[in-house]
């Protein structure tokens, strides 16, 4: 079967995967030596006089789409590294060396499932886009990596308190960088339907509809982040019980995650501030941790 890229010349790598195609089929080349577009593998499938077709399109007719990982680094030589070694990994990637112009790319058609942001961006900071994607209907709750030279708690808590899930210091190794990507987007998957728990919760003020990733603060909506999301339904499920810093590191972030425990208290103060009056329903034990109140009216 021959196989052909954009120039007419061979290609030599593929997987004999066949996809139906209008009622025909199509071999996909993997990897394609030149995309045609920046962040899609394209497929050449010369089958019955069959044109080129977007690995995307033949992805989506089999239910195999993988992740779209947008990264907004301004430092050429590690864009260029994580592009190639989270290509390496299987996703789809969508570069950007500006905040503006990352911001564009999170708000298009297809939005990414993750973004790895940088901190020190030319024009706008790595903060502000931060807040731009958690205001945003579209994207405000897709998963963030924040990358900085800067290893201070203040700026490490400041992001968190920005709305980013995860904070990496430069310089890092790509293998734990990808492992927390790995990370990040297995917690933002919805609950399997094998869960017992009931799919609406209501408490006081608070109404949370689990399989629909949706919480409502009296008659308001409010947009919470997966982390986020998964903290209050773990606080909500433990009410009245006081909960420490490492509990809630093991239990919402995982045994595997990278993170520290002033984390839960940035992020603890944003799910606060999300929730509004309710927020009052978390309530902070001294030296101890936090505890969720056990009825509405303790408020």
């Amino acid at each position: 079967m021959p196989m052909a890229n954009r120039d007419g010349l061979p290609d030599t790598i593929f997987r004999p995967y066949l996809f139906p195609v209008k009622g025909c089929f199509a071999i996909p080349a993997i990897p394609c030596s030149q995309p045609l577009v920046k962040g899609t593998l394209i497929c050449y499938g010369i089958v019955y006089g069959y044109k080129p077709v977007a690995f995307e399109t033949l992805a989506c007719a089999k239910g195999l789409m993988t992740n779209r990982i947008l990264i907004i680094e301004d430092e050429k030589d590690l864009l260029t590294a994580l592009e190639y070694n989270l290509t390496r990994e299987g996703f789809q990637v969508l570069t950007a060396s500006c905040g503006e112009d990352g911001l564009l790319l999170a708000g298009g058609a297809r939005p990414p499932d993750l973004v790895v942001l940088d901190l020190m961006l030319p024009g706008i900071s790595g903060f502000e886009v931060c807040r731009r994607l958690r205001a945003s209907k579209n994207v405000g709750t897709i998963p963030i990596l924040m990358l900085s030279a800067r290893s201070e708690d203040f700026d490490k808590v400041t992001g968190f308190e920005c709305g980013t899930d995860d904070y990496v210091t430069k310089p890092f190794k790509v293998r734990e960088l990808v492992l927390r990507i790995h990370a990040l987007l297995r917690r933002a998957k919805p609950a399997g339907a094998a869960q017992s728990a009931p799919a609406m919760r209501e408490f006081g003020l608070l109404k949370v509809d689990e399989e629909a990733h949706r919480v409502w603060v009296g008659s308001e909506e409010v947009s919470l982040t997966a982390m986020e999301f998964k903290l209050l339904l773990t606080f909500m499920e433990r009410r009245g019980r006081v909960q420490n810093r490492e509990g809630l590191l093991n239990d919402v972030w995982g045994i595997h995650a990278f993170v520290q425990s002033r984390t839960v208290d940035a992020h603890i103060k944003r799910l606060r501030d999300q929730l509004g009056e309710a927020g009052n329903y978390i309530e902070t034990i001294r030296g101890v941790g936090y505890r969720f109140k056990e009825k509405p009216d303790d408020v």
